[in-house]
């Protein structure tokens, strides 16, 4: 191996000099993971030259037995993990080892609590796992050569994880990767064949790639490469001889994860389309999970050949959390993704595995609802695209739906849809809700107020997401879903005729007032009502059922889309004391101060916000004086 030219010196990424610091300081606490996460990447790397040779057989070239090595040099005090796979440019190198390349790095960072134990968990799910090199090492050496390429173009990086890296250009007589670890002496253990295949044995075995180390005679040379993993894919297995200990170890494989999956599904389908899925569900969110446009993660193999690791077409965007893989005996070995996308086969794989992991969180929320709660905590947001992504299992996903709401008195206890409409009374026809900024703002709302008189249980929506979820949900199991805050209030059999008659009577009785507020208002409200919605606050505004809501438009702005100006109808509380003695104002211009400072009431508690709040504290504060000074009447 010849160096071509001089060594560049280049500086680490600032995100990369934080982790580094991190890891060289044991922020594992398990640190024989380093070879789990080194080992998995060279197996990826083999995977993805076995994936490419299928289009261009040349990239194999006379050396086709794929294989990742691994040995150690004691005298050295060195470790070597080699494979024969994809291998790196000069350019990729600087991308993969130089930076993260990832936008959530900063998040990263955000979230670590200085816990050893909880931080380790979430180095992998942030795609840094190259980096755990350094929790055994004091400088790391890898050489590189990708396929195709000449062997004077490889490529050597060095580093010592101190802020900044070497590299140069070699010679390299084999394509792919070797990564040389020189190992800190308090992390000598290591630098011990046995022990190290036992690391592969309980981590890696299940990897298809073989995974070989040196046979050695007496005198400690190497007489043949030997596999140590047992090389079969384990989802090819029966599951009556795969221990829950094996599924969890392979989940933190492909997945990249610390912690152990919360639940998962092994299932082998026959018939009209044959393959197998191996899905599971994390306790932990991945750190992209709010990124729709991000990898996705299912792996895709096809007859146990790797294709590709971020299949988005086998399952939907609302399931992006799942981790896991479906191999295909069906699909074409080329299969791209310009095929996967309209493919009667792919779309049986995507609708078996979606009501598969659906069946799976079902049983999960019936027979646990703890560990369920624990899912909808972290994952429920993401689950809330449901039902307007995927109209075939929208009641199931619906199911699956978990809300605050009246009849709980805090945000984290939350109810399902069945718990609501078994809790309903019997002559009660629909599902209510409201959707607002925040829980205390939805929890608070003046419209809820003749709910809350008659025990009528509302849901209780405070997420972004939820307006635009509930514009898709309109009804479940034959109850149709009504905003308490949207057109006229019909409760239906909830109210007697009397009640009623009683209600028909005020609204007659207010018709002149109601008209006085409309010319005092003018163009600012769409029309003046009494309202039956409300027993102790003055005023409330509602959005007529043919105009966007207030949530909505909310939505909309904030993805920079131009929204037409809603005009609220303004209901008024004629039995408040404050409404009757506006109402008893003579002066027309005092009377419309009021009316405007009573619409502007009712639209901070609807909207949380005023287009002029300045102008509405001036009001309020004129009117307070001369309430002081007794000039009301």
């Amino acid at each position: 191996m010849a160096e071509t030219r001089q060594a560049e010196t280049h500086g680490f990424q600032t995100e990369v000099k934080q982790l580094l610091h991190l890891m060289i300081h044991s922020l594992y606490s398990n640190k024989e993971i380093f070879l789990r996460e080194l080992v998995s990447n060279a197996s990826d790397a083999a995977d993805k030259l076995r994936f490419k040779a299928l289009s261009d057989s040349a990239l194999l070239g006379d050396d086709a037995e794929l294989f990742v090595r691994v040995s150690a040099d004691k005298d050295a005090g060195t470790i070597t993990i080699s494979d024969n796979g994809i291998g790196m440019t000069r350019d990729e190198v600087m991308t993969n080892l130089g930076t993260i390349a990832k936008s959530g790095t900063a998040d990263f960072f955000s979230k670590l609590s200085g816990d050893e134990a909880k931080d380790s968990r979430l180095i992998g799910q942030f795609g840094v796992g190259f980096y755990s090199a350094f929790i055994v090492a004091d400088s790391v050496t890898v050489r590189t050569r990708a396929a195709g390429v000449a062997a004077n173009e490889a490529v050597e990086w060095h580093s010592k994880g101190e802020g900044e890296f070497d590299l140069r250009a070699i010679e390299k007589a084999q394509r792919g990767t070797d990564i040389i670890l020189h190992v800190r002496d308090d992390a000598k253990e290591f630098v011990d064949e046995f022990r190290l295949r036992g690391i592969i044995t309980k981590y890696s075995d299940h990897l298809s790639i073989p995974v070989q180390m040196p046979e050695r005679d007496d005198d400690g040379k190497l007489t043949e490469w030997q596999a140590v993993n047992s090389g079969q894919a384990l989802w090819t297995r029966e599951k009556s001889d795969i221990s829950d200990d094996e599924y969890k170890e392979f989940y933190k494989t492909i997945a990249h994860d610390f912690e152990d999956p919360l639940l998962w599904s092994h299932n082998k389908v026959e018939g009209t389309q044959e393959y197998t899925s191996l899905l599971y569900i994390p306790k932990r969110a991945p750190w992209d999970l709010w990124n729709r446009d991000q990898q996705h993660g299912i792996k895709l193999y096809v007859k146990r050949v790797f294709i590709m690791d971020d299949a988005q077409q086998l399952m939907p965007s609302y399931l992006r959390f799942v981790r896991g893989l479906m191999d295909s005996n069906d699909l074409p070995l080329n299969v791209s993704r310009e095929i996967l996308q309209d493919n009667k086969i792919t779309r049986a794989m995507r609708s078996g595995s979606t009501k598969k992991v659906l069946s799976l969180l079902s049983k999960l929320a019936k027979d646990k609802p703890e560990d369920y709660q624990e899912f909808w905590n972290t994952f429920g947001t993401v689950l809330k695209e449901g039902p307007a992504e995927d109209h075939a299992n929208q009641e199931k996903i619906a199911s699956l739906l978990r809300f605050a709401s009246t009849h709980e008195d805090n945000a984290e206890a939350t109810v399902s849809l069945d718990a609501y409409i078994e809790r309903m009374p019997e002559q009660q026809d629909k599902i209510y809700y409201i959707v607002a900024d925040s829980y205390e703002a939805a929890r608070d709302n003046p419209a809820l107020e003749i709910f809350r008189k008659k025990g009528v249980e509302v849901l209780l929506l405070s997420e972004r997401i939820d307006e635009w979820l509930m514009s898709h949900l309109t009804e479940y199991k034959e109850k149709a879903f009504q905003s308490v805050t949207r057109g006229d209030l019909d409760l239906g059999d909830l109210e007697d005729d009397a009640a009623k008659q009683q209600q028909e009577e005020l609204e007659n009785a207010f018709k002149d007032q109601a008209e006085r507020f409309s010319n005092a208002l003018g163009d600012k409200v769409k029309s003046v009502r009494a309202t039956h919605r409300l027993t102790s606050s003055p005023a409330c505004i509602v959005t007529d059922d043919n105009d966007m809501s207030t949530q909505m438009a909310k939505l909309m702005e904030a993805a920079g889309q131009k929204v037409p100006e809603t005009k609220y109808i303004f209901e008024i509380n004629p039995e408040h004391a404050l409404v009757q003695q506006v109402v008893a104002l003579e002066d027309e211009d005092k009377f419309a101060e009021w009316a405007q400072l009573l619409l502007d009431q009712a639209t901070l508690a609807e909207r949380g916000s005023l287009k002029d709040p300045a102008q509405f504290v001036g009001r309020l504060n004129r009117l307070m004086m001369e309430l002081t000074n007794g000039k009301l009447s």
